[in-house]
């Protein structure tokens, strides 16, 4: 048998594997049977995301950005690529082994599925027959691959048809499965009909806020920019009717409500701008947006925290935690279960229908996307996704600031030049940005309002440009007097730190 026919059959093998069991995890979630994440190829990659170690995560980050569970997903793909053509071209001497290799990664499938947060036993079905599929085409097309070698043109034929069939079966069947995986359209459904309840003290903005500035980053980024990072491989789809928060642990009662009860309760609107953890200095990993929702600490009082407990455990619907100190959900900032994200229901992708926001944590700590669950408890007890993968129990968004334009590399005309930028110091505000040009002096920058000490601020510095290479620094100080440290530091373990610099070149 050729090499390549061989490695075309561990191929074909592996796709169909993955298109069955693909399928029949989307009807096992659309029937309500699936409890966890019934999809092998999401449940490893889940678990792989899980055991990431906090470097390999940075790097990932700095590398692809947000595209970066895209990658996870296509080095994945590769990676079974291979492997199935080495199962296929291994099977072509030794069929017992390499049927054995092939049922061995079926299991790691499986085991991944079984180790997803909610799993059930029928989570595993959809990949134990996906594996058998892929087994009964292995021995199958092994036999006609053999045959079409020593064969006639009619045997070669038939090898080919099949294994074309086979192939456009699976990546149908994969397609089909997603397009009705994880209650996709009843989800669609339910966010299109919300009807979002108003503040009850509508925000406004002044217009000062956002500086005419081009190539600033505006002052309200629109929902499809809004950097998202996760863990999920697979946006959670929600149906908002079936939603509800439960509250327990240390508490006096334990509260559960439901999203026509959320719905029922006074809102606020808030300006908030969220940030990862993981964002470099002059990074894009940070958002600001006007949040609507009910205070955490209305339905946190309906609980009654008991004495000792210092801290909130919440769980989003994949199973993902952030523990988030109890005096920040208790305190006067608004710290809300948002519901929309500016005046809409809140995109899939950002946590709908309900997720946590807020202000001065970093989102590591705090801005738990579909949430599900809320664990009144203390540090020394329980600890949120990231803290055992070595990242600090606390998170408080350090102060900050960047240099949106120019942007370093550009080419300017002498003469005068927009420097402007953005400056955060969430739950303190921004009291001054200074800029400095080459080792000059520091210049003091001009501030655009700041309607919320709990959002970025913008700023903007006139710059008589000359020609030459020019670096360009700019640091922040906040309103508690604390300027941004010119010490540069990673952004493990608690957020990186640093003046942003860039480089210029004017003609």
């Amino acid at each position: 048998m050729k090499r390549s026919w061989a490695a075309a059959v561990g191929v074909v093998a592996g796709v169909l594997t993955v298109g069955v069991a693909t399928l029949l995890a989307s009807v096992i979630t659309g029937a309500g049977l699936a409890g966890g994440t019934p999809s092998p190829l999401f449940a490893v990659g889940g678990a792989f995301v899980d055991r990431t170690p906090a470097w390999l995560k940075d790097f990932a980050i700095s590398t692809f950005g947000t595209h970066d569970k895209n990658a996870l997903i296509v080095g994945m793909t590769l990676f079974l690529i291979v492997v199935c053509a080495v199962i296929g071209m291994v099977g072509a001497r030794w069929r017992t082994a390499a049927m054995v290799a092939f049922g061995f990664f079926g299991a790691v499938g499986m085991l991944a599925v079984a180790s997803r947060p909610h799993a059930g036993t029928l989570d595993i079905l959809p990949t134990l027959i996906g594996t058998a599929s892929g087994l009964w085409a292995l021995s199958t097309l092994w036999q006609r691959a053999a045959v079409a070698a020593a064969g006639t043109p009619v045997d070669r034929r038939r090898f080919l048809v099949g294994g074309v069939g086979l192939t456009v079966a699976g990546i149908a069947a994969a397609t089909l499965g997603q397009s009705l995986g994880q209650g996709a359209r009843q989800a669609a459904l339910s966010r299109s009909t919300v009807r979002l309840p108003k503040a009850a003290t509508p925000l406004v903005i002044p217009a000062g806020a956002q500086l005419p500035v081009r190539g600033i980053t505006p002052y309200i980024m629109a929902n499809a920019d809004f950097y998202r990072i996760d863990t999920a491989l697979v946006v959670p789809q929600l149906d908002a009717g079936s939603w509800s928060l439960k509250v327990h642990g240390m508490v006096e009662r334990e509260v559960t409500i439901s999203w026509a009860t959320l719905l029922s309760k006074p809102m606020q609107d808030s300006l908030t701008t969220l940030m990862c953890v993981s964002n470099e200095v002059g990074g894009n990993l940070t958002g600001n947006a006007v949040w609507t929702g009910w205070p955490v600490r209305q339905l946190l009082k309906m609980a009654g925290p008991q004495p000792g407990a210092d801290m909130v455990l919440s769980t989003s619907s994949d199973g993902w935690t952030a523990g988030t100190p109890l005096s920040v959900l208790t305190d006067n900032r608004n710290a809300l279960l948002a519901i929309a994200m500016n005046g809409q229901p809140l995109p899939f992708e950002h946590g709908f229908p309900v997720r946590l926001v807020v202000p001065g944590l970093y989102g590591y700590v705090s801005a738990t996307k579909w949430v599900t669950d809320l664990k009144v408890t203390t540090f020394a007890q329980d600890q949120g996704y990231w803290t055992p993968r070595g990242w600090s129990a606390l998170g408080p968004v350090k102060t900050e600031s960047r240099i949106d334009v120019p942007r370093s590399g550009d080419r300017v005309s002498a003469g005068m030049v927009a420097v402007a930028g953005i400056a955060w110091a969430q739950h303190r505000g921004i009291k001054a940005v200074e800029v400095r040009v080459d080792n000059g002096g520091w210049q003091s920058a001009r501030l655009a309002d700041e309607p919320s000490i709990d959002s970025w601020r913008q700023w903007v510095l006139p710059w008589q440009a000359a020609k030459g290479s020019h670096t360009i620094t700019v640091r922040a100080t906040d309103t508690e007097g604390v300027t941004q440290t010119q010490t540069q530091s990673p952004p493990p373990p608690d957020g990186a730190t640093g003046w942003h610099t860039i480089t210029v070149n004017v003609d």
